[in-house]
């Protein structure tokens, strides 16, 4: 599967957000402020995944339709990956 720019840029900012906040830690920043960003990078991770699940079960869709192949099976398991990764 091919990664976009866009969704690489998602995970760039996140990795970012990770490093602002190890650096927030070393200088002993309020825990409110360290978690406020903790947040915000599991939001970002958390979209990202979805971004690539959503578009590689459109791409596996659109592959299979175009083989006669069933795609509840790979519906099933992008439900499921989403899940696992909450």
């Amino acid at each position: 599967m091919l990664y976009d720019a866009k969704t690489q840029n998602r995970i760039k900012r996140a990795e970012g957000q990770l490093r602002g906040i190890l650096k927030m830690m070393e200088e002993e920043k309020d825990c409110k402020s360290v978690i406020t960003q903790l947040t915000a990078s599991r939001s970002a991770i958390d979209k990202a995944i979805a971004v690539i699940v959503s578009s590689n079960l459109e791409h596996c869709i659109l592959e299979s339709a175009e083989r006669g192949i069933e795609n509840s099976s790979m519906i099933e398991e992008a439900v499921n990956l989403l899940v696992k990764s909450r």
